[in-house]
């Protein structure tokens, strides 16, 4: 049985898959970049924005940002209520919660908007700790926000074997993985079965329930 659970938001906690695409959308259309299908636009869930942006677009850092920077500027004022709840996600942290397992979340989402997020599904009384991005979305890279929530976790080198990541990229597993602790992905958001297992992930959930359940096998 795992005592600590950290946790990704985007796709893992909550789907933002309508506020994020459209966010980009519009980000993508203000900068004269065409969208034939919102629907493509899924990829970029998860990540950081800036980083995919250059990687996939092949724009440089200066017109990453600017893509950013109009990505948040309809995001942080209604994208990120254009959002829900994974289904199951409250019970199985309810589950967890209740078995005594630490939760924190550890995401590469601004603080800002994250805490927004959690707070308007009731899902932040769960946590002992937040972290994530700064409100600019520097500091987002994945390991090093998984190693602050293992110290806000004050789990020791001793205690990583009992610590895991939840996520649905490829991302959170490597971030979970550069600390030395325990992956799990999550099939309910927005990475497939062959990116999660590429990662290396340990156990791959159809479910919150069985993630919950894998958590706290003996």
């Amino acid at each position: 049985m795992f005592r600590y659970a950290l946790f990704d938001l985007d796709g893992t906690l909550t789907d933002p898959g309508e506020g994020i695409t459209k966010s980009i959308q519009y980000s993508f259309e203000s900068h004269g970049i065409p969208v034939e299908d919102r629907r493509e636009l899924g990829v970029y869930i998860g990540p950081p924005l800036q980083e995919e942006f250059i990687a996939r677009l092949g724009v440089d850092e200066e017109k990453a940002a600017s893509l950013v920077a109009k990505f948040r500027e309809r995001y942080n004022e209604v994208g990120w209520l254009e959002n829900e709840p994974i289904p199951g996600i409250p019970e199985a942290l309810q589950v967890l919660r209740g078995a005594g397992v630490r939760l924190a979340v550890a995401s590469s989402k601004p603080i800002t908007v994250a805490t927004m997020v959690l707070r308007h599904f009731d899902l932040e009384p769960y946590f002992d700790a937040i972290c994530c991005s700064a409100p600019d979305g520097s500091h987002a890279l994945k390991k090093d926000i998984v190693a602050r929530a293992l110290t806000e976790l004050q789990v020791t080198e001793e205690e990583k074997p009992f610590a895991v990541m939840v996520g649905d990229r490829k991302h959170d597993i490597i971030g979970g993985k550069a600390n030395g602790i325990a992956a799990v992905g999550l099939l309910t958001g927005y990475g497939s079965r062959e990116e999660l297992q590429g990662a290396g992930a340990d156990f791959i959930a159809a479910s919150p329930a069985e993630m919950a359940q894998w958590i706290l096998a003996d």
